[in-house]
């Protein structure tokens, strides 16, 4: 790119280099990438569009458009990402939220949750968002990195769920005390084998947040042995799911003792939630 005079021309380099670079949706991304650069909305953007560059924005611009270009996701740049209406940081050292996930959020909601355990936090995005769809809920999110809880924290102060929300560093249930009516975690679930083939964003993202290594289930099988445990009578757990994954989670889950056991679709009808419920007082 040598400068283009207005941003219109800009955005067409900036389209050109992401398609050479065979990166999905280069337009919506090369639009997406001048709005931040230029801190506009996409209203603003679209009236000014034929106006010249400013040399600051451009520099913002093609810099960002050098880094999709090596595949980094557009979250990293923007250091952000929506997720169910609300603006969540985003770094490297999180799991980047994605628009299937809401499923777990969707799931959830259908029954109300006075405490929340969120295991594997990340981000905080699942947990700051049922705290603040449930005003009365309190909840506690636990990563094993301390990075990610970091973030997680900062999503809560910024989007008003602190103090409802705690956080601490736990290998799963390690640290973890009490019990709660709802548990939800979002573990890694590819094997070694799908990390073979994932997308090249996928690889700008923290490898513990993608895969346990072998076939995948790790993660399920100590949550899935210590959920009832940390449950109340009757609460429930979700838990997302590659769309591969469905029966061998449910298997688990059965095998736990756990009952109510379902497997939720997303949008695109693929298998995303495993959800079950403990044992009621008799």
């Amino acid at each position: 790119m040598n400068g283009p005079r207005t941003r219109a021309q800009a955005i067409a380099e900036g389209m050109a280099h992401l398609s050479a670079a065979a990166v999905p949706g280069p337009e919506r991304d090369a639009r997406l990438l001048y709005r931040w650069a230029a801190g506009m909305d996409g209203a603003a953007l679209a009236a000014a569009i034929n106006d010249p560059a400013e040399a600051e924005e451009l520099r913002r611009f093609q810099g960002a458009i050098a880094a999709r270009a090596a595949r980094q996701p557009v979250s990293h740049i923007l250091g952000h990402r929506i997720f169910w209406g609300r603006q969540f940081r985003v770094t490297p050292n999180v799991l980047d939220p994605r628009p299937e996930s809401e499923t777990l959020i969707d799931t959830a909601l259908a029954e109300p949750a006075g405490r929340v355990l969120d295991l594997g936090t990340g981000s905080g995005c699942l947990l700051v968002t049922l705290l603040l769809e449930w005003p009365g809920a309190t909840g506690m999110g636990v990563d094993l990195s301390a990075a990610a809880l970091a973030i997680a924290g900062e999503n809560a102060a910024a989007l008003g769920a602190s103090p409802r929300a705690t956080f601490r560093r736990s290998d799963w249930f390690e640290a973890v005390d009490g019990v709660f009516d709802l548990i939800i975690a979002n573990p890694p679930y590819l094997s070694a084998a799908d990390m073979a083939e994932i997308a090249p964003e996928l690889r700008h993202e923290p490898a513990m947040a993608l895969s346990p290594g072998g076939d995948g289930l790790a993660a399920y099988r100590q949550i899935v042995a210590r959920a009832a445990a940390h449950l109340t009578p009757g609460g429930r757990l979700l838990v997302e799911i590659g769309q591969r994954n469905g029966s061998d989670v449910s298997a688990l889950v059965e095998a736990a003792g756990l009952s109510e056991i379902r497997v939720v679709q997303d949008m695109d009808g693929r298998d995303r939630v495993v959800g079950c419920r403990s044992a009621t007082e008799s």
